[in-house]
């Protein structure tokens, strides 16, 4: 269960659950493989994922729009 960052507020951000969890997941992926690629100064989360969900939250972390298909 998403308790932090709030799953309303990460739908604020980003319009679609699926856009949300691809992001998340490209995020947390590019942090495993590259270490001390922290955007923020203290996270919630100890884990890539939840630190990639406080990164959208905060808006360091945003959608491209060129990257989406129609």
């Amino acid at each position: 269960m998403l308790l932090y960052p709030s799953q309303d507020k990460l739908l604020d951000k980003i319009d679609s659950k699926y856009s949300l969890v691809i992001l998340a997941a490209k995020r947390a992926k590019e942090m495993q493989h590259s270490k001390n690629v922290e955007l923020l100064d203290e996270y919630v989360s100890t884990k890539n994922v939840g630190k990639a969900l406080e990164e959208i939250e905060s808006g360091d972390i945003v959608l491209d729009p060129d990257s989406i298909q129609k």
